[in-house]
């Protein structure tokens, strides 16, 4: 394998299209207010995958460094547990990305509220140091949350809330208090992967005492705890949408919800959890295409 082809693996390309899905409704709910700006969308996307790929670079790291990814685990082999990255160039790599970064977030932050604001860009400066830091610090160092059960909340509120009312308020200037619901629904969804993640991964991070909230929960309990989620994501996003006036093209996004059913049937009856790995492609691609119908029906015909 190419040393190009090694950094792909690193990067996780098939994460990015989740790590997108809260820019995309976020953006539509801005249009729907009447506020549009292609640089934004631009800018928030590209800062968006640029932190999940630091994430992807550091989380490899990370679990590399600590043992995790071995031999037992299951999925994909990682780019320094099989070699094909040493720990150095992964390092570096963290820290390119990291510089990256901070041009996207400056610009995406001139781009909205221009030299003439103080408070918001101070804000949204502090917001990007913080996402920056949670990117990092979810398997590297001896405090990584997550290995202490912290990285369903951390994944709730950036892939969530930040993603979804931040990038609308980069349109607006303002939140809604009605808007949470959808944030509400992309954070829970984007939970149920990393519980499902964590689900397919108990027996390999209890060896290694990475302490999820899998772990702690046990497989019984980590199901309800999944059921729970995606459910509750529904029901948010289903109550949003029948408060909005327009057509009924509207409801078009929880055609997105269909195959999640079909897959809360197949975590029902799975008890081998190598059995779980294909459910992670399905569940995440099910987020991307709901925030993708949800964008294209609010952006185009409402």
């Amino acid at each position: 394998m190419t040393k190009v082809n090694a950094w792909l693996n690193a990067a996780r390309l098939r994460t990015l299209p989740l790590s997108i899905s809260g820019i995309l409704v976020g953006t539509a709910i801005a249009a729907f207010h009447g506020a549009t700006n292609t640089y934004i969308f631009i800018l928030a996307l590209c800062t968006t995958v640029g932190l999940q790929i630091t994430s992807n670079f550091a989380n490899d790291y990370g679990d590399g460094v600590k043992g995790t990814d071995n031999d037992a685990r299951i999925g994909p082999k990682r780019a320094l547990q099989s070699g094909l990255l040493t720990g150095t160039e992964l390092k570096r790599g963290i820290y390119i990305s990291i510089g990256v970064n901070i041009v996207l977030i400056v610009l995406l932050i001139l781009t909205s509220f221009g030299l003439k604001e103080i408070l918001y860009p101070a804000l949204f400066l502090t917001l990007g140091a913080f996402a920056i830091w949670a990117a990092i610090k979810y398997t590297v160092g001896k405090s990584a949350y997550g290995y202490n059960g912290l990285g369903d909340i951390f994944v709730f509120i950036f892939f969530g809330l930040v993603s979804v009312l931040g990038t609308m308020f980069l349109y607006l200037k303002a939140i809604y208090l009605i808007t949470f619901l959808p944030a509400i629904t992309i954070g829970l969804l984007s939970v149920g992967v990393l519980n499902l993640n964590n689900m397919r991964d108990i027996k390999s991070d209890k060896s290694v005492s990475k302490n999820t909230l899998v772990v702690k929960l046990g497989l019984r309990k980590a199901k309800m705890y999944h059921y729970t989620l995606l459910s509750i994501s529904f029901l948010c996003l289903f109550y949003f949408l029948s408060t909005t006036n327009g057509s009924l093209i509207r409801y078009v996004s929880l055609i997105g919800f269909v195959p999640v059913f079909f897959h809360l049937r197949k975590v029902a009856v799975t008890n081998n959890e190598a059995e779980l790995d294909p459910e992670l492609k399905k569940l995440a691609l099910s987020t991307f295409f709901t925030a993708l119908l949800f964008f294209i029906s609010y952006y185009y015909f409402l």
